[in-house]
């Protein structure tokens, strides 16, 4: 039996664990929860996972998603209109 397990690596090094599996260029909050576009304000904090990676040790898989800090700019594109 393997216990898999998911992480949230933040750009500094820290990490938190979270509920459930992510992708590649999601958007996600400080928490790891994945953001639905169009966002409401530009005004938010928001990660990009950019990597992920799988480590195994016997019985264990951990599955570590790397994130980026998207730029204000980047997320002004990303901001409902109206």
């Amino acid at each position: 039996m393997t216990i898999e397990t998911r992480y949230i690596i933040y750009p500094d090094g820290e990490t938190q664990e979270i509920g459930r599996l992510l992708r590649i260029d999601e958007f996600v909050d400080l928490n790891g929860i994945p953001l639905e576009l169009p966002l409401r304000s530009e005004r938010v904090i928001v990660y990009r996972v950019v990597k992920i990676r799988h480590r195994e040790n016997r019985g264990e898989l951990d599955i570590l998603h790397y994130l980026e800090l998207v730029p204000a700019a980047e997320l002004r594109s990303c901001v409902r209109r109206g």
